[in-house]
C-alpha cells in the first residue's frame, strides 16, 4: 500500500492523473504554482483551470467537502472563491480523491502588494461576517485541525512548548502563559457558525492593490470564529488590526481565544515542536510578539 511519504507529487503525476480521466484537458499545460502550499499541492491546468491534490490522508476528506459546500457558500459570499469543476479519483500511483478548479487570478496577500491596509483588513471582515452569517444547518465539524473547536486540544503541546522556551530564549514566559490561560477561560456560547479555518495572507488574493478572492476552504467547517482571527497579528499592524477587530463585531472572549489560536501555532513552531524552515520560525517570532504587545 502506498504510504503518505511515498507520495511524489509533481507535474508528471497530475499530467498522467489528468490525461486518464478527463482526457479532454490532456493537452493543457500544467505549471506547478509556487509557493505551494502543505495540506494540499496546486498545480496550474491551462490558463482557466488549478488541480489540487491532498498531500497526505488526514487532508483527503477536504476534496469532498469543498465539492460539497463551495458552490453552496460561494452564492452567499461577497468575493470569488474556488468553484469545482470536477473531481478526480484515485489510481494506482496516488490514493486519494482530488479536484479541478476553476482558477482565479491574484497575488498572495503581503503588505508590499496592498494599496492600504486597514482597508484590506475591513474588507476580509466584511467577507468573514458573511461567511459567519450563512445559514449553518449540516454543515461539517472541525476537521483533524480541529479549527473551529475547542483550543484545549492543544493545552499540552502549547504548555510544553512554554517550557522549552523558558529555557531557550529571552521571551516573557510569564506573559505568554497568561495569554494562553486566558485564551482557555472561555469557550463560544453561541450557535456554531461557518468558518474558513485558515485565513493567512497565502489563502487571500489581492489585484490591483485591493482584496480580490479567498481560497483554501479545505479547513471551513461550522464551530468557533475565533481560528479566523489570527491574521491579525500575523500580518496586520495596529490600525489593520484595529479596523478588522471594528467590523468583525465579535466580543473579548472570542479575541483572546484568537490569540490563543495564534500563540498556539506560533510556539510550536519557535520550540521546534513542528519542524519548519528559518524564514517561518522568523515569521513566528515576528508574531509572538504582536501578541506580547498588543492590548487586545
Amino acid at each position: 500500500m502506498m504510504t503518505d511519504d511515498a507520495l511524489n507529487i509533481n507535474v508528471n503525476l497530475v499530467q498522467q492523473l489528468v490525461s486518464s480521466q478527463f482526457p479532454d484537458w490532456s493537452n493543457l499545460k500544467i505549471t506547478e504554482v509556487h509557493p505551494n502550499g502543505w495540506d494540499n499541492r496546486t498545480f496550474r491546468l491551462g490558463d482557466r483551470m488549478s488541480v489540487r491534490l491532498p498531500s497526505a490522508a488526514r487532508y483527503s476528506l477536504q476534496v469532498d467537502k469543498e465539492q460539497k459546500w463551495l458552490p453552496i457558500l460561494s452564492e452567499k459570499l461577497p468575493l470569488p472563491v474556488p468553484k469545482p469543476l470536477a473531481r478526480g479519483e484515485p489510481n494506482h500511483n496516488y490514493p486519494y480523491n482530488w479536484s479541478i478548479y476553476e482558477w482565479i487570478d491574484g497575488h498572495t496577500a503581503t503588505p508590499e502588494c496592498i494599496d492600504d491596509m486597514a482597508k484590506f483588513a475591513t474588507g476580509l471582515g466584511g467577507f468573514l461576517i458573511a461567511l459567519r452569517r450563512i445559514n449553518a444547518e449540516g454543515g461539517p465539524g472541525p476537521g483533524p485541525g480541529n479549527r473551529g473547536g475547542d483550543l484545549k486540544v492543544y493545552n499540552d503541546q502549547t504548555q510544553k512548548a512554554i517550557e522549552i522556551l523558558s529555557t531557550k530564549s529571552n521571551l516573557d514566559t510569564q506573559l505568554l502563559a497568561e495569554i494562553w490561560d486566558t485564551a482557555l477561560s472561555s469557550k463560544w456560547v453561541h450557535p456554531p457558525v461557518w468558518i474558513h479555518g485558515d485565513i493567512s495572507s497565502g489563502n487571500v488574493l489581492v489585484n490591483n492593490g485591493e482584496i480580490s478572492a479567498v481560497i483554501d476552504f479545505g479547513s471551513t467547517a461550522i464551530g468557533d470564529p475565533a481560528c479566523d482571527l489570527s491574521i491579525a497579528w500575523t500580518m496586520f499592524d495596529k490600525d489593520s488590526r484595529d479596523a478588522f477587530r471594528t467590523i468583525m463585531d465579535l466580543d473579548d472572549d472570542t479575541w483572546a481565544r484568537g490569540k490563543g489560536w495564534t500563540l498556539w501555532k506560533s510556539l510550536i513552531i519557535l520550540s521546534g515542536i513542528e519542524q519548519t524552515n528559518t524564514f517561518e520560525a522568523k515569521h513566528s517570532l515576528e508574531t509572538v510578539y504582536q501578541l506580547l504587545n498588543d492590548e487586545i
